[in-house]
């Protein structure tokens, strides 16, 4: 459940923190205090879409900060998919608005992304708003409702990922059936390609050698006059060299040896360097010899680099991925010249895919039309209780073409009066009726949904009296499963909630702050009096007020 939510920079409010409880939280104040506020912090910390307008005025960035506790089980896994653990119990999501439009967020003091947050907020907050009413417009809406009370996920799953074969092997089928003259285009100019590329005969590593090999035959002459020197430099043109003057230093050494052993080690390592110098000589010598200035071998290897030039280029690949290319040009050709073939096995799997899809979107339909003749049922009776008690909810489906959702259109029809014949929620539902029946699917959903915390932001729009009562009610009822939290303008419903909270609007040096405060038992007397009487409290007011909370 959301335990603390931290706000500061939030439009008209600076800072301020609210600690909420387990069961119905109510939220109240005068049109324009700032309660659509609160929403809107939650909604950042949902990773929804925030304006930076949202940003207090004067202010360079905004902050919202939300802790939860005893979350639930889908919570955990969510976490744990997305990289994250809690710590001590507790989940802390935090983002941060600038006003150059940049957003940080935060999970357990981690970095993560607004995508992140979108997706954890799935099973942490469920969020009604007065325009969420209307979704019951569009009878889209009307299938998820059923298919989440209806426990059909898992067959929905499967049947997914069946639809999703059948669509990889249909796509495959309509790119194998190509226009006949495309086809043998294609094939003549791989064939021309393929055999172009077998041809040049490429192998790894190949290119570099035969640079290495051309660089040495064009610079012969310069590397045959270094070799030389450094032969004459050891050798000597009359065996003076510098192999011949270490030997001499060599046995000057080993000679002094005779007369002070501590120069022996001396003389012997000259003795070694010498043997190595003679060595290097003779390593010179055969790499001389070994040198030779080869015309033709250069013009071959500049034939066979300038031909790897113009497949690189014309094919837009290094050297060593021309092999590579060429085997993917001959399994293209390949296809294309067994054609037929598989096209006719392609057909068959594409065929047998789609039956597999069409069986399983049968078999979720059936049980779709079972779960929604429960639903409705379970809906009209919340909807009785809430002062609608000649409700009629019949859900209707129509077959569709196969699509990700199956072959089910559905929608539930909906007659308020006695005698009316049920029709389209958007054609005959007031704004009461509206808020009335989502907070029916809304409470019918609670038992079967992983959602800790149900926010409802004035679902009493277009109701009051024992209608608004009734509304308080269920909602007391749900928060019994679930923490709710709840904005209201009706003193029926926030008599019944189990923490109140008023949101007040001031103005104090040319500017204006809101802040949310919890009431005490008078506080919220004074509240509800208000709510009922408006500017003018009475006593009579008063005394209604304190009734109210007494039987509530």
């Amino acid at each position: 459940m959301l335990k603390t939510l931290y706000i500061e920079n939030i439009a008209v409010i600076e800072k301020t923190s609210i600690d909420f409880s387990r069961g119905l939280n109510v939220l109240t104040g005068e049109t324009g205090a700032g309660k659509s506020i609160i929403i809107d912090a939650i909604n950042a910390i949902m990773g929804q879409r925030v304006s930076k307008d949202i940003i207090r005025t004067g202010e360079s960035a905004a902050f919202v900060s939300a802790r939860f506790e005893d979350v639930n089980e889908s919570v955990r896994k969510k976490l744990a998919q997305l990289g994250f653990a809690l710590e001590d119990e507790e989940l802390i999501i935090q983002r941060s608005l600038s006003a150059g439009g940049k957003n940080a967020c935060k999970i357990n003091g981690r970095p993560a992304t607004v995508s992140m947050l979108r997706e954890l907020s799935k099973n942490l907050i469920n969020i009604h708003g007065q325009h969420e009413s209307y979704e019951l417009f569009s009878p889209e809406t009307h299938l998820g409702y059923i298919d989440s009370y209806g426990g059909t996920l898992d067959m929905i799953d499967r049947y997914r990922e069946a639809y999703h074969e059948y669509k990889i092997l249909q796509k495959k089928l309509n790119t194998a059936v190509t226009d006949e003259s495309e086809r043998l285009r294609e094939i003549d100019l791989l064939q021309f390609q393929s055999q172009e590329l077998f041809d040049a005969d490429v192998q790894p590593g190949e290119e570099e050698q035969l640079e290495a090999e051309r660089e040495a035959l064009m610079n012969f002459e310069k590397i045959f006059s270094l070799l030389n020197k450094a032969k004459l430099m050891l050798e000597g043109e009359d065996s003076n060299g510098g192999a011949e003057a270490v030997d001499i230093a060599a046995t000057a050494v080993q000679n002094a040896a005779a007369y002070n052993s501590e120069y022996e080690s001396l003389g012997n390592r000259l003795t070694d360097l010498y043997y190595e110098l003679r060595d290097c000589a003779e390593t010179l010598n055969d790499a001389i010899d070994d040198l030779e200035s080869d015309p033709q071998r250069l013009e071959e290897i500049e034939e066979r680099l300038d031909l790897f030039g113009r497949l690189t280029r014309k094919y837009n690949c290094a050297a060593d991925e021309l092999p590579a290319l060429a085997e993917q040009m001959q399994t293209r050709l390949e296809e294309l010249l067994n054609y037929d073939r598989d096209r006719d096995a392609l057909i068959e799997a594409c065929q047998a895919a789609e039956q597999k899809a069409l069986s399983l979107a049968r078999e979720l339909s059936a049980r779709r039309k079972e779960v929604a003749e429960t639903f409705a049922a379970a809906v009209k009776r919340e909807m009785s209780f809430l002062n609608m008690p000649n409700v009629e909810l019949v859900p209707q489906f129509e077959e569709t073409a196969l699509s990700a959702d199956g072959i089910d259109k559905a929608e539930l029809l909906i007659s308020a009066n006695p005698g009316e014949t049920p029709r389209p929620v958007a054609k005959i539902a007031s704004g009461g009726e509206l808020s009335r029946m989502m907070l029916a699917i809304k409470t019918v959903l609670a038992a079967t949904d992983d959602v800790d915390t149900l926010i409802f932001d004035e679902v009493d729009t277009g109701i009051s009296g024992s209608a608004a009562e009734k509304v308080g009610l269920k909602l007391k009822e749900v928060s019994r499963d679930s923490q709710v939290l709840c904005v209201t303008h009706q003193a029926q419903i926030a008599a019944l909630s189990d923490d109140h909270y008023l949101i007040e609007k001031r103005v104090e040096q040319g500017r204006t702050f809101t802040v949310v405060k919890p009431l005490d038992r008078d506080a919220r007397i004074r509240e509800l009096a208000r709510i009922i009487g408006g500017v003018n409290i009475t006593e009579a007011a008063l005394s209604h007020a304190a009734d109210m909370l007494d039987h509530a």
